[in-house]
């Protein structure tokens, strides 16, 4: 008899598992996916004519949005360091239902004033990314959890854009009122992922072994950590503001690439043509989860963000000679871009605490990625409309491509030379 109960024991401990992987991972899909109705929309409108202190008023709105997110990153450091579990249900729909309110009296303003309230739907959104992953880091299977969630990156910007653009095909609203009525005919679903994520149990022991307790941060913690790491963060933030820039490129202004190749079926390419890339980049970071080594997964990792580098500067270059067509180098610079971009967001954080040992947390990392990565983005939004405005949106793509694929090169050969090099002397005590 002793045996049969193991085996039932075993069954029923596996059928657990499987049941909060895909209640972790369906819960956090979802929640980000709808954040991105709340942030998106907008872009999927031209604002066609519109001026603002000699700015185009498309890039007015994306950059007061921006900055607001910048501003939200940056008290994110603090916040969502700190931020207690018992916390996070309350401050997720706190931040959502202030977001919602913005873009309500956005499309209650008329232009020029409401890019005002652009500014502020930002100022919570930034902070979406940290309470989330906060449920989900420090487990054996975070990988895969954030691989779900990341994806919802790649999916829920050309989703959400091509929902936009229908609305305002339609002619039913204005674009000034669309991004409301988009965020609202989402808020369903991110009802259902905040009660699926109050939902998860916290980390169990087992977890804590493998990948080190996640405890909150304070001022003198996050000082320690960055003075113990100091090279690697400063190369690792020059990295992910090269991925941030050239992601907000190309999720802001795709529709404006498309419609300058003459393309037509726009709200089909900007969901189909992601697709592939959500698929591939999902599959591949989920795999990670069978290395149980740290070590191992952290320098694969490395590993992966050297190999997109050099397929960006491989697909671009045959895009430029018209060896490939568009929608082939699309999806091959989209997903160079986004393999290194949701590996930051799901493993190199996570695996890089696991791998020394340390007691921290991911959002402290993430936070101050893309503190900098944002504001990289403003930097180059401003100079785009003011010094480079003749040049067209497909060769500021290319030229785009070729400056990211040899930085993202050069600083992931960086890392991997610090790091074996502060692995001696964090872990096997050699100077």
């Amino acid at each position: 008899m002793q045996p049969t109960t193991v085996h039932i024991n075993h069954n029923e401990k596996l059928y657990g598992n499987i049941q909060f992987i895909l209640h972790a991972s369906l819960a956090a899909f979802i929640t980000y996916l709808s954040m991105y109705a709340f942030r998106k929309p907008f872009t999927a409108a031209t604002y066609h004519g519109l001026k603002l202190w000699s700015i185009d008023y498309k890039i007015l709105l994306i950059l007061s949005q921006l900055i607001g997110y910048t501003v939200s990153k940056y008290l994110g450091i603090k916040y969502v360091s700190e931020l207690k579990p018992q916390q996070r249900t309350k401050a997720l729909i706190f931040l959502m239902a202030f977001a919602m309110l913005m873009l309500f009296l956005f499309g209650l303003t008329n232009y020029p004033y409401n890019f005002i309230f652009m500014f502020l739907n930002g100022l919570p959104l930034g902070m979406i990314w940290g309470v989330v992953f906060g449920y989900l880091e420090g487990r054996r299977n975070t990988e895969l959890f954030g691989a779900v969630m990341a994806s919802s990156f790649i999916i829920s910007s050309g989703l959400v854009k091509g929902v936009g653009k229908f609305i305002l095909d339609t002619d039913a609203v204005t674009e000034n009122w669309m991004p409301f009525i988009a965020a609202l005919s989402f808020t369903p679903l991110l009802i259902l992922g905040i009660f699926l994520l109050n939902k998860l149990s916290p980390p169990v022991e087992e977890d804590r072994l493998a990948r080190t307790e996640r405890v909150p941060m304070n001022a003198i913690d996050r000082k320690k950590f960055t003075q113990t790491f100091l090279i690697g963060i400063i190369f690792t933030i020059l990295l992910y503001v090269g991925l941030t820039v050239f992601r907000d490129i190309r999720d802001n202004f795709a529709i404006d690439f498309w419609q300058e190749l003459s393309l037509k079926g726009i709200p089909q390419l900007l969901i189909f043509s992601e697709l592939p890339i959500a698929v591939v980049v999902l599959a591949i970071i989920a795999c990670v989860i069978l290395i149980k080594n740290n070590k191992w997964a952290f320098y694969l990792n490395i590993g992966m963000i050297l190999f997109s580098g050099a397929l960006m500067l491989f697909s671009t270059s045959l895009y430029h000679s018209g060896r490939m067509g568009p929608i082939t180098w699309t999806i091959l610079s989209g997903f160079s871009m986004y393999l290194p971009y949701i590996a930051y967001h799901t493993l190199f954080f996570e695996r890089w605490i696991a791998f020394f040992k340390y007691k921290s947390n991911a959002g402290f990392l993430m936070y101050m990625s893309d503190a900098f990565g944002y504001l990289g983005s403003i930097i180059v939004l401003l100079v785009r409309n003011f010094a480079t405005p003749s040049i067209s949106w497909v060769n500021y793509f290319i030229y785009s491509s070729y400056i990211l694929g040899v930085a993202v090169i050069i600083l992931s050969i960086f890392l991997l030379f610090y790091f074996k090099k502060t692995e001696k002397k964090l872990l096997y005590n050699e100077t």
